[in-house]
């Protein structure tokens, strides 16, 4: 009866399908034994469920949460989003793609942006490419994204040591990071040690020794470095700790990133983590939600801020970026964020609307799909019933 109300309201699809995989995994669990059909044994089949009882309780749990929120989940688009949004910027992981595969029906939604004249730019933290380097990923994953839409975290270090003049200086920078960094460097002329040449080094550490560093450093840069080593923590250290005025740059602090879709791994929050804890100094955080690069678009183009619509995954980088940056903001559940975490007490950022991704923007189209796999498992279901029905009659009869 759950399953039959459901359908009839206006309760998001994915409650749907969960609250009929619900009713199905637990009619499976009593159809692998006959006697479960007892009186006495059909009630305990379900409680012994662990899968049910505790799906249940966090559809629960999530229903009363949601209740208490003061986020709206975005619900009529062209109202309130579109109408009054001229720019997105959208985060890449998580939201355009997780890993190296893109999302489903992300292709369709950005040529239906563009068709609307909205302009549209792609603000990533992660580091290891450049502006090239991400323009050949969209190209690879079939997304027409001109390389002037693309920003990377990388860009924006670039773009801080050319803003403060670092070139002039005439100092190098120390990389702990990968070749997007060293090509963003390449592009402003300023010399640098480190990155992929530093993978694999080992200092040396027997009595007596020391690892001698480059007193001509004057910045270290540290960005998500999948050979990070013991060698680059302590050249960096040295370079900060020893060279008087060297900054320290991080091209962000996020916990966690997607290297592939299976799970989350390890982000460039720990790379810095780790040269915070050896130095003691807090880094310039050029990335989001630093607001550099929404500067840096506002004042090269000339956009309005309060018609920027800001849409990511992660609520301490992605939203917080917009809402300290007065931009209109949008939260999309296909990344590292979860609807719990969202709606949660603990959560104190809170964007203007959230959504299970930006396939949102276009419902009507997908209406059709929609209620067709509804039928479907209502079928599913029926189906279901009836061989429980079956069972119930075979068992009654041996019973006889």
């Amino acid at each position: 009866s759950i399953i039959k109300n459901t359908l009839h309201t206006h309760t998001p699809f994915s409650i749907i399908m969960n609250l009929s995989r619900f009713a199905l995994t637990a009619l499976a669990t009593t159809l692998t034994s006959a006697s479960a059909f007892t009186p006495a044994a059909s009630s305990r089949a379900f409680i012994r469920s662990p899968a049910v009882v505790s799906s249940f309780s966090k559809f629960s749990s999530t229903t009363t949460t949601s209740l208490k929120a003061n986020v709206l989940k975005l619900t009529e688009p062209e109202k309130d989003i579109l109408d009054g949004v001229d720019v997105f910027i959208f985060d890449c992981d998580g939201v355009i793609w997780r890993g190296d595969s893109v999302i489903p029906g992300i292709p369709s939604v950005l040529d239906k942006l563009r068709a609307l004249g909205k302009k549209m730019f792609f603000v990533t933290n992660n580091s290891t490419k450049s502006r090239a380097g991400y323009k050949k990923k969209f190209d690879s994953l079939g997304l027409n994204v001109p390389a002037e839409e693309i920003f990377s975290s990388s860009f924006a270090a670039a773009a801080y040591l050319e803003q403060t003049k670092f070139k002039d200086t005439g100092k190098k920078a120390y990389v702990i990071g990968e070749i997007g960094i060293l090509e963003e460097l390449d592009l402003i002329g300023v010399p640098y040690l480190g990155g992929p040449e530093d993978a694999g080094k080992v200092p040396p550490m027997g009595p007596g020794d020391k690892l001698d560093y480059d007193k001509d450093v004057g910045a270290v840069i540290v960005g998500f470095d999948r050979n990070i080593n013991y060698h680059k923590i302590q050249y960096a250290q040295l370079c900060i700790n020893e060279n008087e005025g060297c900054e320290f740059i991080a091209t962000n602090t996020d916990a966690v990133t997607h290297l592939t879709d299976a799970q989350e791994w390890a982000g460039n929050g720990s790379m810095v983590g780790a040269i915070k804890g050896c130095t003691g100094q807090e880094p310039t955080v050029v990335g989001k939600p630093s607001p550099l690069m929404i500067d840096y678009l506002c004042d090269k183009l000339g956009l309005e801020r309060g018609r920027i619509c800001m849409v990511g995954d992660r609520l301490d980088t992605d939203i917080l970026f917009g809402t300290d940056n007065g931009l209109k903001t949008l939260l999309v559940l296909s990344g590292v964020t979860t609807e719990e975490k969202l709606l949660s007490q603990e959560n104190v950022i809170t964007p203007d609307f959230y959504a299970d991704s930006i396939n949102a923007f276009f419902e009507e189209g997908a209406a059709a799909e929609v209620a067709e796999e509804a039928e479907e498992v209502t079928a599913e279901v029926e189906e279901a019933k009836e061989s429980v029905a079956e069972v119930k009659k075979e068992n009654a009869f041996e019973q006889l």
